[in-house]
């Protein structure tokens, strides 16, 4: 290994440890590797930015700005809209919900898409008195499958198939993927629908409808008033006053954080008590140790008493604008006019006053404003209600509009007459002048961290190739080998990728394994096209960890999981993919 190779190896260590580690986001992570193999001289400072000008950066942001486009039009609240006449049967409620989610995601970006219905199956579920994890994790695993089966379903297919033209000088077509993309799925899809959702452990279900959707573990604050019977009581008392089972997780007095109280520490008036409860838990104990919910006292100062208030449980997006910000530096009652009342996280504990929280995708927040603004301020927060928010028809006018330029884009890539990235700017603009998408959210429907992962990323998987880093794995994958035959060093390729995208964005995935699929081909002398649609099943298949995809994460909170749920259900799936994935892509794309 030489000087060059070792940098490059030692810059992609250090970045899967800190794509894995998520400390920083995955935009910062790749900001930093191409920078730092800049600075070192393994890319050239004039190509150093090159990425952002790549097809396959333009053609997803386009994508994701038609597919807002699509959502914004009402067509998925259509046919959604329809699905609350699943009936009763939990059998029918996953296979439908599943199916649509899958077919959506093959067109739209596939977190949109569950995101649409992801309220939709709660409300559904919780109104035939089944659990919402039951067809949550169905749902976000349809959307990945969904994904696969067509250039413009996922970002890493749109990656695989541009990568292609540069090495062998034409790209995948948009239905190139689909042979395998749509077989795949459909074993996929019959397997969670009919044995896989058996796997999910069931958290909890309520029969009444109005009933308000549960969290288990919300870390929220609540203040002793001079009424709250609590003054002067001893902490071990706690429960046994409040009738509640909340958890004391600490006192803040003074501005000072008292961990952990013992049993004989005194309540005071004034004291701010750090609590873990659910729902009912949380009513209980205010109602009945008369206290108030701190930021219930703060909102109500401000208010008029016309003005109705009311409170809500949202979903953090993976595109909201307060990601990885607080409440407190966000000034969230000062700016967007609610209250952050309480925060649940399923996978971590959360140890620090909720108004320094920083929010992750996922953390389900319980906000608290004005009813008749919440709507829109929920929207511009980049957060997902979880109430029933009753549904978006468009106009069948727009809808129709949206879906014939939509279909016009496919048919003129399908077609020759214009290369992907170019039809979908087309579009893209098409949907603003007509007015299907506003203005003003062109640039909200884009997923920068993403752009700015693939800009970044790009230049640094061709140093991995120019460097002969590829090489260099590709040679020690064949020499473990052997003279193995070419479906099981497709097997590898593919059982490797899957590995990564189950602990990183799948599209930093794919960048870095186009360069070594396609020197494995060259090295064994066959198609390239075979290991990179193994490579493009593998991205889509990150169904073991709540943190390989975005859809994965966003259901993690509503639907109750735990981290250890996910390969439950994903990895026998995975395994099944494995197996009807190799022979089907050698039948399809022979070597």
């Amino acid at each position: 290994m030489d000087y060059a190779q070792l940098l490059v190896f030692l810059t992609l260590i250090s970045a899967l440890v800190l794509f894995m580690w998520g400390r920083l986001r995955h935009d910062v992570v790749a900001a930093i590797c191409l920078l730092f193999l800049v600075v070192v001289g393994q890319i050239p400072a004039a190509e150093a930015f090159i990425g952002f000008g790549h097809p396959a950066v333009i053609t997803v942001a386009m994508v994701l700005i038609v597919s807002k486009s699509l959502e914004k039009s009402g067509l998925i609240d259509v046919v959604g809209k329809q699905m609350l006449k699943a009936g009763n049967s939990k059998f029918l409620q996953i296979l439908l919900f599943t199916m649509l989610v899958t077919v959506a995601s093959a067109f739209m970006n596939n977190v949109g898409a569950l995101a649409i219905l992801m309220p939709v199956a709660i409300h559904v579920a919780r109104s035939t008195g089944h659990s919402p994890s039951l067809i949550l994790m169905p749902i976000a695993f349809g959307s990945l499958l969904g994904g696969m089966t067509t250039m413009i379903g996922t970002p890493p297919n749109i990656i695989i198939a541009t990568m292609r033209a540069e090495e062998m000088g034409e790209p995948f077509g948009m239905f190139d993927f689909s042979p395998v993309g749509v077989f795949v799925a459909l074993i996929g899809v019959a397997f969670i629908t009919l044995i896989g959702w058996r796997f999910i452990p069931i958290r909890e279900a309520n029969t009444s409808e109005k009933e308000r959707f549960k969290i288990d573990e919300y870390i929220t604050e609540v203040i002793l008033t001079e009424e709250s019977i609590l003054i002067g009581e001893k902490v071990a008392e706690v429960n046994k006053i409040s009738k509640s089972a909340a958890s004391l997780l600490g006192i803040i007095r003074s501005h000072r954080q008292i961990h952990a109280p013992g049993p004989q520490e005194i309540f005071r008036e004034g004291d701010i008590l750090i609590l873990e409860a659910d729902s009912d838990e949380l009513k209980a104990f205010v109602e009945n140790s008369k206290s108030k919910l701190v930021g219930d006292e703060e909102l109500e100062k401000d208010v008029d008493v016309s003005d109705e208030i009311t409170m809500i449980e949202v979903v953090v997006m993976a595109d909201s604008p307060l990601l990885d910000q607080t409440a407190s530096n966000t000034r969230m009652r000062s700016r967007y006019g609610v209250n952050l009342l309480a925060v649940a996280r399923k996978d971590k504990k959360i140890h620090r006053r909720i108004d320094h929280v920083r929010f992750q995708t996922g953390d389900v927040l319980l906000l608290q404003g004005k009813k008749d603004q919440l709507n829109v301020t929920i929207s511009d927060m980049g957060f997902l209600p979880l109430a029933d928010r009753g549904f978006t028809i468009g106009e069948p006018r727009r809808i129709l509009l949206s879906m014939g330029i939509f279909v016009s884009s496919i048919l003129l890539v399908v077609g020759g007459l214009l290369e992907v990235q170019v039809a979908f700017t087309i579009a893209a603009l098409l949907m603003v002048i007509t007015n299907v998408l506003p203005v003003k959210e062109i640039y909200t429907s884009i997923d920068w961290p993403v752009i700015v992962l693939l800009g970044a990323m790009i230049p640094v998987g061709t140093a991995l190739e120019t460097s002969g880093g590829a090489d260099l794995i590709a040679d020690q994958i064949l020499g473990l080998g052997g003279n193995l035959p070419v479906w099981i060093i497709l097997a590898i390729v593919l059982v490797v990728t899957m590995c990564l995208s189950d602990l990183i964005n799948n599209a930093a995935t794919a960048v870095l394994m186009v360069p070594i699929g396609i020197t494995l081909a060259k090295s064994m002398e066959v198609s390239a096209d075979p290991f990179l649609m193994a490579i493009a099943v593998g991205a889509s298949c990150a169904f073991l960890t709540p943190i390989g995809h975005q859809s994965n994460t966003l259901v993690m909170g509503p639907g109750g999981y735990k981290f250890s749920d996910y390969w439950r259900m994903g990895l026998p799936l995975q395994i099944i993919i494995i197996v009807i994935s190799v022979p089907t892509i050698l039948y399809f794309w022979p070597h």
